[in-house]
């Protein structure tokens, strides 16, 4: 009965310490692992396993003991994969194809999404607009809807990059279908509930927030912010913001009443949210996010700027307190970082970088730190999975499984 009590311990403890979905149980980037050790910067990650998979910039996810990305083959036909390993051993259990046609699409490399698991059940959308329900132990199909012949989505320039979000027993899309920027799937069958907003499709996964009592999703798209009703897709507001080259990519920050954005060309703008939105600052020049979603702590944002690399800024006000000046990612045309809270009662953070390295870094409004960094994969813009003491990452070519501590 002990061992009984002590395996089911074990296993309720590296369940909770999951990556089920795009950054994070919550999709805040929050990882505070349980156990982090004193001297964690001196310890150096060993490699559990190593294994050659296709092409993608999708993020990966860890759920129930088992490690799941998408990628894409060319040959001998074209086609996007969902692929499922052993997160202890790597070996793959299973995976599931459908065939796909990127054509002209720019940055053609794979997949964009990270997989969504929850009650056993992954959800992902490939770069083409198929979305897909599987049995998340099996690989068996449950479902699967072509968003475009289906339900009018357009392809945007760079292919659909919006990971899905659950919520209750509807899957959200952003794909720009035909009236409805966002488009609602029952979990179940892949049935339409409910489509919704003004615009066309942007590359930014949305989001829940609550504000005054009442839930909102916030969709950033290539022209406006937009607020919905989640249950039943109904437009909230909007607010203008025209985006060039439609790159809304960067996630919302929701904190204390305020909204903010960010974009690459038009830089950010932040909204107080009451009865409907009113801006409250914006600036074109000096906080230009691009695709690395930013982190927050006590009135603080940390995001990464397309020139002067992470700036921390108060959100309320824009005022930028410090930045890194491009030493904890490369400086390039479009910089990237995955950044998440390793422990944030103490300040600290992990990112994994454009070059694959991770580096841990201690984040305060006075400065930032650099602890430490190891090489872990190549070249990515991938996000990585942090599940326990585990990192899991991927690049064009390898997923790779790292124990941290």
């Amino acid at each position: 009965m002990k061992k009984v009590f002590c395996l089911l311990a074990l296993t309720t403890t590296l369940h909770a310490q999951d990556w089920p979905r795009w950054r994070g149980v919550n999709g805040d980037g929050r990882w505070n692992p349980e156990g982090l050790p004193a001297d964690f910067a001196n310890k150096e990650p060993q490699q559990m396993w190593k294994t050659n998979i296709g092409a993608g910039f999708g993020g990966v996810t860890v759920s129930q003991g088992r490690v799941y990305v998408m990628d894409r083959l060319k040959t001998p036909k074209e086609v996007e994969r969902m692929l499922c390993f052993d997160a202890e051993s790597g070996k793959e259990l299973w995976k599931h194809e459908w065939e796909v046609s990127y054509g002209s699409m720019d940055y053609a490399t794979g997949p964009r999404t990270s997989v969504n698991i929850r009650e056993g059940r992954a959800y992902a959308l490939g770069a083409t607009g198929v979305a897909v329900c599987l049995d998340a132990t099996t690989g068996k199909a449950i479902w699967e809807v072509n968003t475009v012949e289906t339900c009018g989505a357009k392809v945007p320039t760079w292919g659909f990059a919006a990971s899905p979000v659950l919520d209750g027993d509807r899957v959200l899309l952003h794909v720009g279908a035909k009236d409805g920027s966002v488009i609602a799937l029952d979990k179940n069958t892949g049935k339409e509930v409910w489509r919704g907003g003004p615009d066309k499709a942007g590359y930014c996964t949305p989001e829940i927030i609550s504000h005054a009592g009442a839930r909102q999703l916030i969709a950033w798209g290539p022209e406006h912010v937009q607020s919905l009703n989640p249950d039943t897709g109904a437009v909230n507001w909007v607010h203008p913001y025209k985006i060039t080259y439609g790159v809304s990519i960067a996630q919302p920050l929701f904190h204390d009443g305020v909204l903010m954005v960010s974009g690459y060309w038009h830089g950010a703008k932040t909204f107080r949210l009451g009865t409907g939105v009113e801006l409250l600052w914006e600036n074109e020049t000096d906080i230009c996010g691009l695709m690395s979603a930013p982190l927050f702590r006590d009135g603080v944002v940390y995001m990464l700027d397309k020139n002067r690399g992470l700036p921390a800024f108060e959100l309320k006000t824009g005022k930028i307190l410090w930045s890194d000046d491009n030493t904890l990612t490369p400086k390039d045309r479009n910089p990237q970082m995955s950044l998440v809270w390793m422990d944030e009662s103490k300040n600290l953070a992990a990112l994994l970088n454009a070059d694959g390295e991770l580096v841990y870094v201690a984040l305060t409004p006075e400065k930032r730190e650099e602890l430490t960094r190891w090489q872990i994969i190549g070249k990515t813009w991938a996000h990585p999975a942090f599940a326990g003491s585990r990192l899991f990452a991927r690049d064009d070519k390898q997923l790779v499984a790292w124990k941290l501590w």
